[in-house]
């Protein structure tokens, strides 16, 4: 875990692989908090990534911060953009809307044409940067943040994430899940000066294809 930015009221983090982003025991907040050397300090999530997925992520460091970070989300001044490798090749731009709902049982995110009480919208805006052989790289922006959100609608559009075995390739050569937070755009909680961190992905594959 790097901290890339910290001041009294945030903290802007690259979390790795395979952590929870919640309050959980080993958590983030526990990561980052050994990292500051304070057992005690306060440290709380914003945002989430899923466990499986890294890159950047913002912490506040006080309730209101929290408050006002949580409602720039709420009003979607909050700008979210993503990396992620996919198999095959997409329009240069799209979006892709569609229906979601959870599928506790097998813990997956499902696309469905039927609205219903547990039926919640997801929009998210696409561009593809790069091609090599089959495998794309496309930068995402989400304007809704629904679990597995990107994985299950690139999945569904016949675009699986490289390295996603739960939503695409049963059989996929690819260690991790090419899905990586890139960039955040956002005010300050206390200042309201205009924020933008960017964290490049790491340099493993499918990464290294585009990036040399």
């Amino acid at each position: 875990m790097e901290i890339l930015y910290q001041d009294r009221r945030i903290l802007l983090v690259v979390k790795p692989w395979g952590v929870v982003s919640t309050a959980e025991p080993g958590g983030m907040p526990d990561l980052i908090r050994a990292e500051l050397g304070d057992e005690s300090a306060c440290v709380r999530t914003v945002h989430r990534l899923d466990q499986a997925v890294g890159g950047l992520m913002v912490f506040a460091r006080s309730r209101e911060a929290e408050r006002r970070l949580s409602f720039q989300m709420a009003q979607r001044q909050f700008h979210k953009e993503y990396l992620a490798v996919v198999h095959g090749i997409p329009a240069h731009r799209g979006s892709f809307r569609d229906l979601l709902v959870r599928d506790p049982r097998r813990k997956m995110t499902l696309i469905t044409d039927q609205p219903g009480k547990d039926v919640k919208e997801a929009l998210l805006d696409y561009e593809c940067l790069s091609t090599v052989d089959d495998l794309s790289l496309v930068s995402v922006q989400l304007h809704t943040g629904r679990t597995h959100q990107i994985r299950a609608q690139f999945a569904h559009h016949s675009l699986p994430l490289a390295g996603d075995r739960k939503y695409g390739l049963a059989e996929d050569d690819f260690p991790h899940i090419a899905l990586w937070s890139h960039r955040l755009r956002f005010s300050h909680p206390e200042t309201g000066q205009a924020l933008d961190f960017t964290a490049p992905p790491p340099e493993i594959q499918p990464w290294t294809r585009f990036y040399r």
